[in-house]
C-alpha cells in the first residue's frame, strides 16, 4: 500500500484486496455459503481521518488474551498516540509469534462492529509506514477482526485505552 501514489489509491487497492481475501481465502471467517461475490461494507476514504503521530510515553502494562488454540497471547503497552479531536489510543507490542505493533480501536459509531476493529496489526502486514517514533494511523483502513464474522474465531478486542467516545464511521463497517 505504501508504494501507491496516494492514500486514496492505497485505500481502493486495500478494499479490493479485502474483498478478495474475505470471498476466496480458505480460512476466511465469512461463512462458506456467503463467500461467493462477498463484498465488505467499507466507507469512502476521508483524508481528515489520517494521522501521522508520535508514539508518546505510557506506563508499561501487560495484556493477555486467552485463545482456544494458542493459549495466552501476550501484549505489552509500548505507548499511546493522540488523535486530534478524537482522543488517544494505546499502542501494543505482540510478545509472541514474530512480534509486531498492534492498535485496536472501539468507537461510538452504530455502523462499526461493537467489539472493535484493528487499525494496525504489523504481524499481519497491516502497516502503513511512518518513521520512528511516528506511526501512520489511518482510520480509513480500520478493519473488523475475524470474530466479527464468526464466533469460531477468538480475537483480542480493544479495552478502555483503545476506546474513543466519538464515532469513527470510516474503514470497514458492519454488513447491512
Amino acid at each position: 500500500m505504501r508504494s501507491l501514489g496516494s492514500a486514496r489509491e492505497a485505500h481502493a487497492a486495500w478494499v479490493e484486496g479485502r474483498d478478495l481475501l474475505l470471498s476466496t481465502h480458505p480460512a476466511s471467517p465469512v461463512a462458506p455459503d456467503l463467500r461467493e461475490g462477498f463484498r465488505a461494507r467499507i466507507a469512502p476514504y476521508d483524508s481528515q481521518l489520517r494521522y501521522v503521530v508520535p508514539v508518546e510515553h505510557a506506563d508499561p502494562v501487560r495484556w493477555e488474551v486467552q485463545t482456544a488454540s494458542d493459549g495466552v497471547v501476550p501484549f505489552s503497552r509500548i505507548g499511546r498516540v493522540e488523535l486530534a479531536g478524537l482522543g488517544s489510543l494505546d499502542v501494543w507490542w505482540l510478545e509472541s509469534y514474530g512480534g509486531g505493533v498492534f492498535v485496536p480501536l472501539r468507537d461510538a459509531s452504530p455502523d462499526t462492529y461493537g467489539g472493535g476493529r484493528y487499525v494496525l496489526d504489523t504481524v499481519k502486514g497491516a502497516d502503513l509506514g511512518g518513521t520512528s517514533p511516528e506511526l501512520v494511523i489511518d482510520l480509513n483502513f480500520a478493519y473488523q477482526p475475524s470474530c466479527a464474522y464468526s464466533s469460531d474465531w477468538v480475537c483480542p478486542l480493544p479495552g478502555t485505552g483503545n476506546t474513543l467516545a466519538a464515532p469513527v464511521s470510516v474503514g470497514e463497517l458492519v454488513q447491512m
